[in-house]
Formats: structure tokens, C-alpha cells, sequence
């Protein structure tokens, strides 16, 4: 047995900003990606996910199967047999390697699932949405269900609210010098304590204003001109983008990166805003001269994401 391909996900725009029900971008990111696999001989790391599959069903057994309609005795019987998720997605970095598992088990082991080769109208995506999130919040403690939903369907997902979302369609890629890419941190992140920050941020009337008036509505102009191939106007919201995340965010940002960060804004050969939840794991760059950037931050480990 081997499982069909399921890949990492990038939130483009929008972290944080989709818990309070403003814009998000995700898009599929092909470079890393996992598959179930069947093993009489697991090796040590493949042990270690066989194990996390099987408290995975025993989580997924005490929910209401009316809500997941999930085959689940088909499922422990694969794990009793040597099944693991064999990925090369990151964990902690904030690509989806739990979304990409939890797509992987809803393809395999939905009875009615819905696929990508229907008519993927609003409530459709918004019940696989559903679906998702119920699967894993095991992994995050509550899990919007968006980044499962990516991978699953392998198409850039437009988040207008939490109520409203589509699949969309993104420019083609240029062959130009501008480039949105990733910088690794080479340390991992949590996504759970991190939403904690930001949720006891949020019981601040001040930081609450800042994230309706500033960090919602640049996010939105931002997602707006990327969809759009508003390219100038792209960067100079993303500046703005950057410096609220700076300023707002600071807790998000692992500490070596604060300087970096600046020194993007004040030069604008780059910048820099959060990939995901943040505390780690891969921070999201932007710039008009990518071969410059990598002059620049040859000290680090850079990733091409799409070029402009």
C-alpha cells in the first residue's frame, strides 16, 4: 500500500487575523509532502508515527461519527499492520505537516468524501472545513481546519470569513527578479502557545483596535493585490504588514530574527512577516530582487516560494 501524495501548505496572508475573521491566502507548497505507507519492518521514525496514527484513532473514536462518518475499524486494522505517514514536510514549522496527515486518513477512510473533481460548492468546502477541524484539533487543541482543507484539494484556498471560503485561482508565476520565500529559523514552533499569546493579547482593547484597523485591513489589501498582480502596490502593503507584525508581534518573532526583521524594513530589500502561528519554524520574506536577498542572507537557509 501506498497512499496517494498530500503536500505542505503555506498561509501567504492572514495568520491570526483568520481566528478574528478577516482575509487568508493558503496556498499548496509542493516541495515537501507526505504519504500512508504499509510496513512489516518499521524503522525507528516510522514507529514513532505508526504510534501517533493509533492515538490519532483513539481520538478520532470518541467523536461522533455522525459528524465524520469515518471507517474507523478498517483504519486501527492498517496501523495493527505497520502503517505510518511518511512525510518530509517539517513539523513546527508552520507548512501543514498535520494538515497533510489528517487529509491523507480523510481520503482514504471517508465513506461519502467529497473530492476535488466535483462541483466544490460553498457548503461543501465548508463541511470538509468542518470535518478537518474536528480531526485535528488533536494536533492543535482547535484547529481551524484550514490548513487539511488545503492539501487536500491541492488548490489555493481564498478565506473572506470564516463562513466564506472558495478555492481560488493565483497568477501564474514570472520570470521576474521578485520572489516570495522562506527563511528557515532552524528552530521549531509551537502552535498552541503561541495562539495563547495572542489570544490573551486580544483581551487588550488597544490590541484589538490595532488588529481590526491596521493588521486586518493591510492583510486584506495585501491578498487583493497578490490576487490581483498588483505587484507595487503588493510590496507597500506588505511593508505596512511587516512593521505591524514587528511592533505587535514581537513575542512571535524568535528573538534572532528581531534585527533581520528591522533591518528589511529599513533598507526595503525585503520583508519579512510570520509563516503560520510564528514562536519558530519558517518565516515568510518578500522582495523585488531575490538574487540580491540571497546575497544578502547568505548566512541562512533560503527556500523559493513563487517568483514575480
Amino acid at each position: 500500500m501506498k497512499g496517494p501524495l498530500f503536500y505542505a501548505k503555506i498561509l501567504l496572508f492572514g495568520e491570526y487575523g483568520i481566528i478574528k475573521d478577516s482575509k487568508g491566502l493558503a496556498i499548496p507548497y509542493n516541495s515537501y509532502q507526505g504519504a500512508l505507507k504499509l510496513s512489516e519492518n518499521l524503522s525507528d521514525t516510522a514507529k514513532d508515527s505508526n504510534n501517533k496514527l493509533d492515538a490519532f484513532y483513539n481520538y478520532l473514536s470518541n467523536i461522533d461519527q455522525t459528524e465524520l462518518d469515518l471507517r474507523l475499524d478498517e483504519f486501527k486494522s492498517d496501523i495493527d499492520k505497520g502503517m505510518y505517514f511518511d512525510s518530509s514536510i517539517p513539523q513546527g514549522y508552520g507548512v501543514g505537516s498535520s494538515g497533510a496527515l489528517v487529509a491523507s486518513i480523510y481520503d482514504r477512510y471517508a465513506n461519502d468524501k467529497i473530492t476535488v473533481l466535483e462541483n466544490l460548492t460553498r457548503d461543501k468546502l465548508l463541511k470538509l472545513k468542518s470535518i478537518f477541524s474536528l480531526m485535528e484539533s488533536f494536533f492543535h487543541g482547535k484547529s481551524s481546519g484550514l490548513d487539511p482543507l488545503n492539501s487536500y484539494l491541492s488548490l489555493p484556498i481564498l478565506i473572506n470569513s470564516k463562513d466564506n471560503i472558495e478555492a481560488t485561482g493565483i497568477p501564474s508565476q514570472k520570470e521576474g527578479k521578485g520572489a516570495v520565500f522562506l527563511v528557515d529559523s532552524e528552530m521549531t514552533g509551537e502552535t498552541q502557545p503561541m495562539v495563547n499569546i495572542f489570544m490573551n493579547k486580544m483581551k487588550n482593547e488597544g490590541f484589538r483596535n490595532m488588529i481590526d484597523k491596521d493588521f486586518a485591513r493591510y492583510t486584506d489589501a495585501c491578498i487583493d493585490d497578490f490576487l490581483h498582480g498588483e505587484i507595487q502596490s503588493l510590496f507597500g502593503n506588505v511593508k505596512k504588514l511587516s512593521r505591524v507584525v514587528l511592533k505587535h508581534f514581537k513575542p512571535m518573532i524568535p528573538d534572532t530574527f528581531h534585527k533581520l526583521w528591522k533591518q528589511g524594513l529599513e533598507s526595503n530589500d525585503y520583508y519579512l512577516k510570520l509563516c503560520g502561528s510564528g514562536g519558530g519554524g519558517y518565516i515568510l520574506g518578500f522582495t523585488e530582487d531575490y538574487e540580491k536577498v540571497q546575497k544578502l542572507l547568505k548566512d541562512y537557509k533560503l527556500e523559493l516560494v513563487y517568483r514575480f
